[in-house]
Formats: C-alpha cells, structure tokens, sequence
C-alpha cells in the first residue's frame, strides 16, 4: 500500500520558519499534484498549499508570501518552508497526493498527519 511520509513540524517559535516534508514509499509512482493541508479542532481540513508536476503552485491567502512549496520528481517528494511562522499556522499538517493511476485517472493519497505548535 503506497504511503505518504511526512517529517519535520514539531514545536515552532512565533516568527520562527518551518519546514515540513513529504515523501511517498513508491518511488515508480506517478504523481500529479501535490499538496500540503491543515486541520484545527472544529475546523475542516484546508489548503495550504499545492504544486502541479510542472511546477504551478497555489497557496491560501493566509500563507502567501510567507509559505514556499517545492517538488523534486524524480523522488516524489515536496517540502513546504514557512517563514513568520504566526499562532494561526499551528494544526495537524497533511500532505497530500494524486497518483496516476490511469489516463485522466487519479487515486488521492493521504499522509497520516504531523503537527506542528506554534509558542509565542
């Protein structure tokens, strides 16, 4: 079963940076976009970031010009860097990918989550 590794994250100081990174278990893979999201308690889960293969990236506005996402894929893997880190980016990180599985057929993958805390 193809997994999604996540590292990094953990306990950040306030205006600190944070780097958190992905890794799929099947290198042979081909993954399409990949993306990095963020739970809160009570809250749904939402985007923080994403990257297409070809290097397109989209972040939440509450991110932009703070959040960088980046994809090696040959390895499949991305790392997301997040400099000012703020209270408001504290949550369970996920990150997240789409597998092609056929021609214009994907199968989402999930990682299991990393938190990261945010002190002030």
């Amino acid at each position: 079963q193809v997994q999604l590794v996540e590292s990094g994250g953990g306990s950040v100081q306030a205006g600190g940076s944070l780097v958190l990174s992905c890794a799929t278990s099947e290198g042979s893979l081909i993954i399409s976009d990949m993306a990095w999201y963020r739970q809160t308690p009570g809250k749904q889960r939402e985007l923080v970031a994403k990257i297409s293969r070809d290097g397109n990236t989209n972040y939440a506005d509450s991110v932009k010009g703070r959040a960088t996402i980046s994809r090696e894929n040959a390895a499949n893997t991305i790392a997301l860097q997040m400099n000012g880190v703020r209270s408001e980016d504290a949550g369970i990180y996920y990150c997240n990918a789409d597998a092609v599985v056929g021609q214009n057929q994907y199968r989402e993958l999930w990682g299991r989550g990393i938190p990261v805390l945010v002190s002030s």
